[in-house]
């Protein structure tokens, strides 16, 4: 927990993204600065490309270094991506209480790769919205557990690969203080 420049409490999760306008969020801003925040997304060459309250989306580039001995995307390269984006999906989600986002850490993973990717790969992910509206009701520190869900899609908007994420949450928000 940290302050903000405005005295407001601040989770350590939030706290990588500032101060956050929760009356009107700037998705653009939270998009920029979730760009910055997974060194191993960038040495893959994700980019995250929308973040909204419904969805994120993030983008693996048509590069060499992203393929396998078989020219088709790395699995490795496709799971970053929907972890980036399941991430990205939950700040969106959150964004109008981010503030009390302590940690956001995955539980667990499940893949299931559907057909070859080639070419650039999107990954858009949800997270669930019953479980969110709690996450966001939190009226007292507590643990939440969180669904998200990562569809990965080639160019032509075949689905290659489908994810699913068990997130543990953490939110402070013991002083009362919003």
């Amino acid at each position: 927990m940290s302050l903000s420049t405005t005295g407001r409490r601040v989770g350590l999760f939030a706290a990588a993204f500032g101060n956050i306008n929760g009356d009107a969020p700037d998705y653009e801003r939270l998009r920029s600065v979730s760009n910055s925040l997974v060194p191993f997304g960038k040495h893959v060459g994700t980019t995250v490309t929308e973040i909204g309250p419904d969805r994120a989306v993030v983008d693996i580039p048509r590069e060499p270094h992203v393929v396998n001995h078989m020219n088709t995307v790395h699995a490795g390269a496709l799971f970053t991506a929907a972890d980036i984006a399941g991430a990205a999906a939950f700040v969106g989600a959150a964004a109008t209480r981010l503030h009390i986002v302590e940690s956001l850490v995955v539980r667990s993973a499940n893949s299931t790769y559907r057909k070859p990717a080639s070419g650039r790969i999107r990954a858009i992910a949800t997270v669930d919205e019953r479980e969110m509206r709690a996450i966001l009701a939190a009226e007292s520190d507590a643990r939440f557990e969180l669904t998200g869900k990562a569809m990965m899609v080639n160019d032509d908007d075949v689905t290659v690969a489908k994810f699913t994420f068990d997130y543990v949450c953490d939110v402070v928000v013991n002083d009362g203080k919003e």
